[in-house]
């Protein structure tokens, strides 16, 4: 039960008027703190009995559960998690005790003290008195006794001569070798001030007794808030360095950098993407930047090494695998995501699930407020976290919100076919700025919030690029001499599995060119590298089934023993195989019904740029790097069947010289910024959006 390491932290806290008092939201932040820190141990220090404190657990779901009880003003020391008492303790604490009966007895002349009648107490006994009436007879009286007493606002306690919250705690620390720079004791009345006389830090709350505030110790270790309860235990706890440490930027996205994969902490193999662009942006010195993302797992996420992210903080919020799956699989995936693709008809209601979305969001609103600093700058990331902007805002009205959109942001018309909409669209106007990848995309998210209450959130578009100079370094190096296909020129696509990417129209179009071209018949492969999503979503089910068919009905009909005109690659590759596929491929084939900017574009430009090769990029009108590439590409409308056969014609039939001048023209056109540049504007873009009028 002894604890010599140095390193308990220890908070010793009254109930009424402390722990209990406050805004909710900064009792609901200390009991999820004390929650997600269970190396904090709680000790209630209260003039409550055992059966009060036992009643008011239930009661409340905002008080934290405790690890230890001193109850009864002091007469009482109980081990909370077997609930059972320290009769060691307790017999050194209310030795000389009278006993109630002689003690009510002996005081019964004075009228003025009225018993508290089926309170319990232990070890005590509490009377109501109006502080008028404390009288110098009174007092001599209880000493004649062979008592003490303590008094708070209206309540009297005779307790034995050596109880005191103060004593009980120190008997306490003593047997459990906890250290006084180990413990944070807070308080709000006379009857703690025993408390404040051990030596400890201490925090006296700014609604406490004058009384209290006026006889606590001239020390150095006492703070006296200008916060009430709650509110002023976190901030003591902060102050000592118990809680994670604040950050002036906090990033919030439904996912972490890393992922812990057979007992280790893995990054992603690509530099580019989402996760790593937000990594290596976030670890430049100069950005005070901290990752808040969700752990979904029955474990607790193990810790995190500071190498394995480059040096960039990550603060993890647990949730159950059901939440997540309601929350990510089901309104994610379900609902969400077929607006954002502008496929309305695919948009399913969840309402028995919404409750997990709405649930993840205000957690994750509550981890960021725990997390971020006074007058600090978050940064949200893509539609998981719709709700996050109002929650967050009522919470902490000094924090500047943003949130950059990675996907499409639909119509107004669109947006509205979301079951939740109007909800969705009220949290959205608590945004001080929104960001996207094209002009188009801001357009749809001003034309939806006009006409809305409350001022229009700042808008800005930055393109997201790619590590150009890492993948042209992994490009030359694992260049290999152009090689020579059995099956003639290789078109290649990289996509996850998505209806959104046009998986089956590509294997449509693949089989009306061979129809209509009988000589590319054994001349062109189509190679189709296209990873299956998480285990549990099940919207692009039919996706798979239907793009499964359409590739057996297509090689069963055109292909040969030497000749496949498709190969399905079903599985992830590691980015250094992705390149490879990248630096064999004449052609590389976007068909996206909608879509953010697609990083993978950018990569196969880059990869044959850097190793002078020739290629060709068709490329979906609907993308969002189709609107800074322009025509440069070979645009294709995936929405026109006859267009994307006529495209990849097109791309085919192109001579290697003008391959060679597509690519280089097309490779001068991304002049995206680096990472770290594109984090730091939108970061100063979000901060002078909150500060402007």
């Amino acid at each position: 039960m002894r604890d010599r390491s140095g390193l308990a932290r220890v908070l010793v806290s009254d109930l009424d008027g402390t722990l209990l008092e406050g805004d909710a939201s900064d009792r609901r932040r200390l009991r999820d703190e004390l929650k997600q820190n269970p190396h904090i141990t709680l000790v209630f220090a209260t003039g409550r009995g055992l059966t009060s404190v036992q009643q008011l657990l239930p009661e409340d779901p905002l008080v934290p559960p405790p690890r230890w009880i001193i109850a009864d003003a002091g007469a009482s020391v109980i081990d909370a998690a077997r609930t059972v008492h320290l009769h060691g303790l307790e017999a050194r604490l209310r030795a000389g005790w009278p006993g109630a009966h002689r003690v009510r007895a002996a005081l019964r002349r004075f009228p003025q003290l009225v018993y508290q009648e089926g309170v319990s107490q232990e070890g005590r006994c509490s009377f109501y008195l109006h502080s008028e009436d404390l009288s110098d007879d009174l007092m001599a009286a209880v000493k004649e006794l062979g008592c003490s007493f303590s008094y708070a606002e209206r309540y009297f306690d005779v307790l034995p001569a050596g109880a005191s919250k103060g004593r009980a705690l120190h008997l306490l620390a003593h047997r459990l070798g906890w250290a006084p720079q180990a413990m944070l004791v807070a308080g709000d009345s006379l009857n703690d001030l025993s408390l404040f006389c051990l030596g400890t830090h201490a925090v006296v709350v700014a609604n406490a007794e004058p009384a209290l505030t006026a006889r606590a110790p001239a020390s150095t270790r006492i703070h006296l808030s200008s916060l009430d309860g709650a509110a002023a235990i976190l901030e003591g706890m902060q102050h000592l360095g118990w809680l994670p440490r604040r950050s002036s930027v906090v990033i919030g996205y439904h996912r972490p950098p890393v992922r812990w994969v057979d007992g280790a902490w893995q990054t992603p193999s690509s530099p580019n993407g989402i996760l790593p662009t937000l990594r290596s942006a976030l670890a430049d010195k100069g950005i005070d930047a901290l990752w808040a993302a969700a752990h979904p797992g029955e474990a607790s996420p193990p810790a995190l090494h500071e190498p394995v992210t480059d040096g960039l903080p990550l603060s993890l919020l647990p949730l159950r695998p059901k939440q997540w799956q309601g929350y990510f699989h089901r309104v994610c995936k379900e609902m969400l995501w077929p607006a954002l693709m502008s496929q309305p008809h695919l948009i399913r209601d969840r309402s028995a699930h919404w409750a997990d979305y709405e649930e993840v969001n205000a957690r994750f609103a509550r981890h960021i407020s725990f997390l971020a600093a006074p007058n600090g700058t978050v940064w949200l990331h893509d539609y998981n976290l719709w709700l996050v902007p109002a929650v967050l805002a009522a919470q902490r009205p000094d924090l500047a919100i943003g949130l950059f959109h990675h996907t499409p942001f639909p119509p107004p018309d669109v947006f509205r076919r979301i079951p939740a909409a109007a909800q969705l669209l009220d949290s959205l106007r608590h945004l001080h700025w929104a960001g996207f990848h094209t002009s188009d995309c801001a357009d749809n998210f001003r034309r939806l919030l006009a006409g809305t209450r409350g001022p229009m959130p700042r808008t800005g578009v930055h393109p997201l690029g790619i590590d150009r100079t890492a993948v042209a370094d992994l490009a030359g190096a694992r260049a290999q001499p152009h090689p020579r296909h059995d099956g003639g020129q290789l078109v290649l696509s990289v996509e996850r599995l998505d209806y959104a990417k046009a998986p089956v129209h590509k294997i449509r179009a693949l089989d009306d060119l061979l129809h209509q071209t009988p000589r590319l018949r054994g001349q062109i492969r189509f190679r189709l590298v296209c990873p299956p999503p998480e285990d549990g979503i099940h919207a692009y089910d039919s996706t798979r089934r239907e793009l499964e068919t359409a590739i057996t009905r297509l090689n069963g009909q055109w292909g040969s023993r030497r000749w496949q005109p498709v190969d399905y690659i079903p599985h992830n590759l590691t980015f250094p195989e992705v390149v490879d596929h990248f630096l064999e491929a004449d052609v590389f084939w976007v068909t996206s019904l909608a879509d953010g900017m697609n990083l993978t574009a950018q990569e196969y430009i880059t990869t044959h740029h850097a190793t002078n090769r020739p290629g060709v990029l068709i490329l979906s009108r609907h993308t969002g790097i189709a609107q800074h590439l322009g025509t440069a590409a070979l645009l294709t409308d995936p929405l026109h069947p006859h267009d994307l056969v006529d495209t990849l014609r097109i791309a085919v039939n192109m001579s290697p010289a003008e391959r060679l001048a597509h690519i280089t023209h097309l490779a001068g056109l991304l002049d995206t910024p680096p990472p770290a540049e594109w984090a730091r504007t939108i970061i100063t873009a979000i901060r002078n959006a909150s500060n402007s009028p």
